[in-house]
């Protein structure tokens, strides 16, 4: 692939447009100032954002499933029944249709938003006022969802658990495309792509981390006010802490210092259309859907593995995922170094590889008499690694195919790149749910909980093998 257009060529094309269009020589011909290279301290400010999405996000990853579908141990401790229970039409779940219905109803939203953030003309930037506006609905829808308004099962506990895990992706996607398109922005080199990859990751994960302890911190409030509420009251928390995280980047970093202004021109659809048709993102995309729809049904399941496959209590759910945090953390150097070195490509590759692995062992914990700590273990050593490559390097992959893009096309359009990749997040975890939900009913004993990691690892297989395809090394020619 050749370039087709200088940075120079661009501007005369600018100039001319404008020129057609009647407008005045002092704007066609005023140079934007270059943006101002991002120093460490911009990019971890930057992602203490992440911090804070990433709470609620695994707060509804981890827990929704768990708490309006209920094992048999939740239900002995008083759980009561708040929404439409079982099977109620193909063999398909009323959690996991409102799971998956909410997302791929905000996924269609998506790249409207990713257009709207690429065309902003608002003088604070392109990004940040989104994701300022979008910051304190997104942590008070994330709490309410977890409040019915009926204390036992009942329709309309269904109807508004639909509304809410609607608007929560909504306002998920106001501010994680406008985030995200940030990356390439403030990663303007090679060099700190990865490391505002590595930033964002590291803030990921302890964020998730932090919804995993949502029973530890329950479990410390007065247990007369019960478990239900006390599960509530920790959302609530987490949701408030996770506010003042995300709008940490949107007081501190000023946008107009360290990205570019231009408004891209292009309306919705076109723009959609263009980032589509650009190969090395159709494989991306591709292999991102896989790999969402896996580690999400992993994910959901984890707690299930943990409690119902192993036989540990569910607080030991933040306990085994702590110790993969860390461990996975000392992957981050090895990771941050290779990628630089040798490329994302053949590490990404290797973390699906052992992800597959990862999965399929976990489909069988519990057996042949091997101890369970042995089991977690395991799932916890095999995760680790692969957490810190597909944590750090997609981000980093998809910023390198958006820079490339913009100059073959002279258009920045990163904010629909982004968006594209939300589309396939939510998309990939929409399908996830349906997928556990229903498969984790099959049989008993656990069955159905094994069948959703042995389907997990066949998605990540052929996540992997699609990967295998891009040509990183024709992107990054572009680039230099």
């Amino acid at each position: 692939m050749s370039i087709t257009s200088s940075p120079t060529d661009s501007l005369s094309q600018q100039t001319a447009q404008r020129s057609l269009r009647g407008e005045s020589n002092t704007q066609s011909t005023a140079i934007p100032p270059s943006p101002r290279k991002a120093t460490s301290a911009i990019l971890w400010l930057f992602a203490v954002g992440q911090l804070g999405w990433s709470i609620l996000s695994g707060v509804i990853s981890n827990w929704l499933v768990y708490f309006y579908q209920p094992s048999d141990v939740l239900i002995s401790r008083g759980v009561p029944l708040f929404i439409t229970q079982g099977a109620i039409v193909l063999g398909l779940t009323v959690i996991g249709l409102i799971t998956a219905s909410g997302r791929l109803i905000d996924a269609f939203l998506d790249p409207w938003i990713g257009a709207k953030s690429d065309a902003s003309r608002h003088p604070r930037g392109r990004r940040m006022p989104f994701m300022r506006w979008a910051a304190i609905p997104f942590g008070l829808v994330t709490t309410l969802v977890f409040i019915s308004p009926i204390n036992s099962e009942s329709v309309i506990n269904n109807i508004v658990l639909f509304v809410l895990v609607v608007a929560f992706y909504f306002c998920m996607t106001c501010y994680c495309t406008p985030y995200n398109a940030l990356i390439p922005e403030l990663g303007s080199t090679q060099e700190l792509r990865i490391n505002v990859s590595t930033a964002i990751s590291t803030t990921f994960f302890v964020g998730t981390a932090f919804a995993y302890l949502v029973p530890n911190i329950a479990s410390l409030l007065p247990q007369n006010w019960g478990y239900v509420t006390n599960f509530r009251i920790t959302i609530g928390i987490l949701s408030i802490i996770a506010i003042v995280c995300m709008l940490v980047p949107t007081f501190t970093i000023d946008e107009k210092t360290y990205a570019h202004m231009e408004p891209s021109s292009s309306n919705v659809w076109e723009s959609l259309g263009k980032t589509f048709k650009n190969h090395q993102f159709q494989i991306f995309i591709a292999s991102d859907v896989l790999y969402w729809i896996g580690l999400t049904i992993f994910q959901t399941g984890m707690p299930f593995y943990i409690t119902e496959l192993m036989g540990f209590n569910d607080s030991m759910t933040f306990v085994f995922f702590a110790g993969m945090t860390v461990l996975s953390f000392l992957f981050y150097p090895a990771v941050n170094i290779l990628a630089k070195k040798i490329g994302k490509k053949p590490l990404v590759s290797i973390a699906f590889i052992i992800f597959v692995i990862g999965f399929v062992l976990t489909s069988i914990s519990g057996q042949f008499g091997i101890p369970r700590m042995v089991w977690a273990l395991v799932m916890v050593t095999l995760s680790a690694a692969p957490l810190a490559i597909l944590g750090i390097l997609p981000q980093a992959v998809l910023a390198d195919i958006a820079q490339a893009d913009s100059i073959v096309t002279s258009e920045k359009r990163e904010g629909m790149f982004y968006a594209a990749r939300t589309f396939s997040m939510k998309l990939g975890q929409s399908l996830a749910m349906l997928l556990f939900t229903s498969i984790s009913l099959i049989g008993s004993a656990g069955l159905g909980y094994r069948l959703t990691a042995l389907v997990a690892a066949g998605l990540l297989l052929a996540g992997g093998i699609i990967f295998m395809t891009y040509n990183e090394r024709g992107i990054l020619k572009i680039i230099e």
